[in-house]
């Protein structure tokens, strides 16, 4: 299903105070719309709300399709903030623009390299998708950092997590770069990795710095 951005955003509101404040409907004039609005008239049309007396139900495809808008937007604050460290309302505003791009089967994979995180960076609940479900069901924790690994583990490395250029430049001579394959020797006193034929040793900071998908 196709939504314009208005649409989506007029559900994502909807489904926040249906399903987290606890209301039944809302006012037209809280969402600054009115009846007659085009993007009133497109999620009638679809079945995705009913209009009574100048206020807004949600349907149950309504609800779902609003469920999913939330998911896809407090997945992207959590992009934004622990993959690109874009912060505040710099955060926010990307997240908006990027949340609208996020169609089924993107989210998943993004869901799953942020580790199926259950929380946006404000701690409101992200509503979890089937990649989540599965994922708990098989005990796979998707992407972790280098320290959740034990000595003779491997994987695919997803990314790196540094505000530090020098770490950042540290690491890429090292080799460690998304798409290497990386295995975990030894994990203390301090992590040792091979990565190619090259074999590296850094302190924890560091490795937890790296984020591995198994």
């Amino acid at each position: 299903m196709k939504l314009t951005e208005k649409a989506e955003e007029i559900l994502e509101a909807l489904w926040v105070e249906v399903e987290e404040e606890g209301r039944s409907s809302t006012d037209l004039a809280t969402l600054d719309i009115t009846s007659d609005d085009p993007v009133c008239k497109e999620l009638v049309e679809l079945a995705l709300i009913e209009l009574r007396d100048g206020r807004i139900y949600l349907r149950p495809e309504g609800k779902e399709e609003g469920r999913k808008i939330v998911r896809r937007f407090r997945l992207a604050e959590r992009l934004m903030m622990d993959v690109f460290n874009v912060r505040g309302e710099q955060a926010k505003e990307k997240a908006c623009q990027f949340e609208h791009l996020l169609n089924e089967g993107v989210d998943t994979k993004i869901c799953t390299m942020l580790n199926h995180p259950e929380t946006s960076p404000h701690g409101k609940k992200i509503p979890p998708g089937e990649c989540c479900l599965e994922a708990r069901r098989n005990g796979d924790l998707g992407v972790v950092p280098l320290t959740e690994l034990k000595p003779g583990d491997e994987g695919e490395i997803a990314y790196i997590q540094t505000e530090d250029d020098k770490k950042m430049q540290k690491l890429m001579a090292m080799g460690v770069l998304p798409g290497n394959h990386i295995r975990l020797s030894q994990a203390f006193p301090s992590y040792i990795f091979k990565v190619g034929y090259s074999e590296f040793a850094i302190d924890s900071n560091m490795a937890r710095e790296i984020f591995v998908r198994r």
